[in-house]
């Protein structure tokens, strides 16, 4: 009779610890959500800027040299010195220049004295203009050697590079090299996809390490004609007025060019997350309650944003804390109050 009434009250007892684990998993279902906080991705408009890394350079480099070998007399210049158009920088020996200016002297005394011959018909005019040829050739030959022991700077600008002392004889090195510091000028590879979009005389921006967040402020000055085949860029030439002197050449400078504005999706830079042993970059968002991944690929770093070139679409509600704990697929609480 015990054994009968044990059987029927059984199914009674299995129900109920059934009903009770079903609550107990469904209570242990609502702690488990992960909480996060969330923030709708925006649609904004973006300055698109591209920034390339370039080595400063002068304008105009000239190095003074003689067109032949020959001893130095003296250099009137230093390693820094300003100097002028026109200025006198180097005197080469010039024995064989005296020489040939006094072998002039004597060829004009003959000419004027052959020309008083030829008036009272002493001479033929043949050997007037014999002696006329030699003088213009010597004086062409003179006006070399002048170019060639005086050596003057043919730009205004700063003495960068001296090589030799006074009394050293000229060989391959350039005895000076002089270079123009204003203005100075960049040359940047841009990817083809922007060929049409770069114009002359746009407006860049530049920072140079050395000076923090100065900036200074360039010209698209040379917009090369043909795409490398190799890297699918074009060159850019950038000038940069250099009034104050504080750039110089060999910097390593970034120089960013403003192509124009454009409606991009921005997140928090903290909603963006790096995939662990890899480069890809990656959000959630929350969509009924539960988490999906998205991989993302970045714009540009707008202070505490990131424009989302891909990945996300506008208005999703983007996590920004709590991510850490999630993966695709996991129910969250939201808790942005």
């Amino acid at each position: 009779m015990k054994t009968k009434r044990l059987f029927s009250v059984l199914p009674l007892i299995v129900l109920t610890l059934l009903v009770s684990c079903k609550k107990e998993q469904k209570e242990d279902a609502t702690v488990a959500k992960v909480k996060v906080k969330t923030v709708q991705a925006q649609l904004e408009q973006v300055d698109q800027v591209s920034t390339y890394t370039a080595t400063v350079k002068a304008d105009v480099i000239n190095q003074i040299t003689p067109a032949m070998p020959g001893r130095i007399e003296k250099i009137y210049v230093e390693i820094g010195d300003r100097v002028r158009k026109g200025q006198l920088l180097v005197q080469m020996e010039s024995s064989n220049l005296k020489q040939q200016s006094i072998q002039l002297a004597h060829l004009e005394k003959d000419y004027e004295r052959y020309n008083e011959l030829l008036k009272v018909g002493g001479i033929a005019q043949q050997q007037v203009d014999q002696i006329k040829t030699q003088i213009d050739a010597l004086k062409t030959a003179i006006k070399n050697l002048q170019d060639n022991t005086q050596l003057l700077s043919p730009i205004s600008g700063t003495v960068t590079a001296r090589n030799y002392d006074n009394g050293d004889v000229f060989a391959q090195m350039p005895i000076l090299t002089v270079q123009q510091l204003n203005p100075l000028k960049a040359i940047i590879n841009v990817s083809e996809s922007l060929f049409t979009k770069v114009k002359l005389g746009m407006t860049v921006n530049i920072k140079s390490d050395v000076y923090g967040n100065d900036d200074f402020t360039g010209k698209v000055t040379l917009i090369y004609p043909t795409i490398d085949a190799g890297t699918h860029t074009f060159g850019v030439e950038v000038t940069i007025q250099n009034g104050d002197l504080k750039v110089r050449p060999g910097m390593y400078a970034r120089v960013s060019l403003n192509l124009g504005t454009n409606k991009s999706i921005v997140v928090p830079d903290v909603a963006v997350q790096r995939q662990p042993g890899a480069n890809d970059k990656y959000v959630f968002t929350i969509e009924n309650g539960v988490a999906k991944y998205h991989k993302v690929v970045l714009g540009q770093h707008l202070g505490d944003r990131y424009e989302i070139l891909s990945g996300v679409n506008p208005e999703d509600a983007v996590v920004t804390a709590g991510q850490t704990r999630l993966i695709d697929g996991t129910e969250v609480e939201i808790i942005n109050n």
